[in-house]
């Protein structure tokens, strides 16, 4: 079921019971055709996808993958993701709501986003397999006793097994050094307020740092400045309105915190390489 939130659709993954958690089995056979899927759309949950059999050609925030099974899947409910391609492709699938995940769980998710798809080896394919079919078993007595409590758990340990082969691939580090530890809190600053807070002396003051400091710590663990990531974060939103046609784009600069549509418009060709009209263009066919 899709409805709308902003000019972007939001899909409730099949949860047409309204309980904030969805898991299905997906087949070739059952799939609509492509043309439905190549719409760009959110997620109005944190969903998972355990693909078994066959390939997958995805977007997700604009960058695109090629995957093959076997290989999990993350996408956060932020993400603007289409289908561009699969072939022969079986899946599971399962999806929860904020609420229903386990907090713990739901930080680190946090943390790990964006992540790219990860291909599984044959251990890992195994136990992730047997925990989706549990899962699935588990729908289908809707009304025994606890049956919600009991699929909640079963899917919040896949969430937790999927999690644990993330941080696996991730550099081993015993602890977070200092400038790292700034990163993470620089990070979560900016997914909160980056529409009203342009400066990186916003986000200094924020963090009860010194401007060159804050600099100095986000050069030290991505490479690039406050200024960059503060402008790649406007500019990601900024595509993932223009994808749908709902707003003008001086409603999109407005919305983004630009008053001055030139300004913007300026910004974001330098940032993407393209002009806004040129990107919809683009992006809409």
């Amino acid at each position: 079921m899709r409805n709308k939130n902003g000019s972007i659709p939001v899909n409730r993954f099949g949860d047409e019971l309204d309980t904030g958690i969805s898991i299905e089995r997906i087949s070739a056979e059952i799939l609509p055709d492509l043309g439905e899927w190549q719409q760009p759309e959110r997620h109005d949950r944190h969903s998972f996808f355990l693909l078994e059999q066959g390939s997958v050609t995805i977007e997700i925030d604009f960058q695109r993958y090629e995957i093959h099974a076997p290989a999990a899947i993350y996408m956060h409910p932020d993400q603007v993701h289409r289908i561009l391609l699969f072939e022969q492709v079986t899946a599971s699938a399962w999806a929860m709501t904020d609420v229903n995940v386990n907090p713990e769980y739901l930080a680190l998710l946090g943390d790990l986003t964006p992540v790219a798809p990860i291909s599984l080896n044959e251990e890992a394919f195994a136990l992730l397999s047997a925990a989706v079919a549990l899962g699935l078993r588990l729908t289908e007595r809707k009304n025994g006793l606890l049956s919600h409590v009991v699929l909640k758990d079963t899917c919040n340990a896949l969430i937790g097994l999927l999690i644990s082969l993330y941080l696996e691939r991730k550099a081993p580090a015993e602890k977070l050094a200092r400038a790292e530890l700034v990163t993470k809190s620089f990070r979560e600053a900016l997914a909160l307020h980056f529409i009203h807070l342009k400066r990186p002396a916003d986000y200094a003051e924020m963090l009860h740092l010194s401007t060159p400091y804050l600099n100095e710590c986000i050069r030290n663990t991505t490479g690039q400045s406050v200024t960059y990531h503060i402008q790649q974060r406007v500019i990601l939103e900024a595509k993932r309105l223009l994808y749908h046609a709902d707003q003008s784009l001086k409603e999109i600069a407005a919305s983004l915190g630009y008053d001055d549509y030139a300004y913007f418009s300026r910004l974001f060709t330098k940032v993407a390489g393209l002009s806004p009209v040129a990107f919809r263009s683009k992006n809409l066919g």
